[in-house]
This record gives structure tokens, C-alpha cells and sequence, in this order.
């Protein structure tokens, strides 16, 4: 199971940081997904394994940061210089063994409860 938690209302700019902590074993693929109200559920970030390999949706890279502590069996997701477009529910999501479509919801098995993040300008 994961839990999510973090999330909160910020200001335009400002920074958060989001927490998922997965029971049981360490899974390889851990992510972020977000879904703002009336769209679709969309990728944030991945990372897979040690922490080494990470890939990012263009609308976030260069201000949000994944990392994950394997012996905590946590992800976070650090966020910076948030606008409005970042609002949403954040979903973390994690699956066995790697994948070549981090970006499809689909690849994932366990998904946690979302926790909400807004932006207000």
C-alpha cells in the first residue's frame, strides 16, 4: 500500500514537498501523477531503483525533484517555483521491476490516496 502526504495550499512560487511511503517490499518504478479537476490523470515523475534513473513531464522538469529513500521505502517529491498550472491532486504510484512507459497509468499496479495541492496566484 502507499500513502501520500505533503500536500497543502501554497503560493504562487513557493515550494512543497510530497511524501509516499509504500508497506511491504521495495518496489523498483515509484511515481508521481496528477490530475487537476475535469482532466485526466497525468505523469509527473518516475524513478526506478537505487535513484539513479528518473525521468520527467516537460511541464515540471528543472523545478520538481524525485528521490526516493529505499531504506525508508519512501519517494517525495520536492516541488519549486509552483504556479497555478501545478494544481491538483498528486497520486503516487509504484510497480514491480521497471517499465518502458513510465508515463501510462496503465504500468502501474499500486496506486496511493492523492493528496491535493494548490496554487493560488
Amino acid at each position: 500500500q502507499l500513502q501520500a502526504s505533503g500536500g497543502g495550499l501554497v503560493r504562487a512560487w513557493d515550494s512543497l514537498r510530497l511524501s509516499c511511503a509504500a508497506s511491504g517490499r521495495t518496489l523498483t518504478t515509484m511515481a508521481w501523477f496528477r490530475q487537476a479537476p475535469g482532466k485526466g490523470r497525468l505523469f509527473v515523475a518516475d524513478i526506478v531503483g537505487s535513484g539513479d534513473e528518473t525521468y520527467y513531464a516537460d511541464s515540471v522538469k528543472g523545478r520538481f525533484t524525485i528521490s526516493r529513500d529505499n531504506a525508508k521505502n519512501t519517494v517525495y517529491l520536492q516541488m519549486n517555483s509552483l504556479n497555478s498550472g501545478d494544481t491538483a491532486v498528486y497520486y503516487c504510484a509504484a510497480r514491480a521491476g521497471a517499465t518502458t512507459a513510465p508515463w501510462s497509468t496503465s504500468a502501474y499496479h499500486y496506486w496511493g490516496q492523492g493528496t491535493q495541492v494548490t496554487v493560488s496566484s
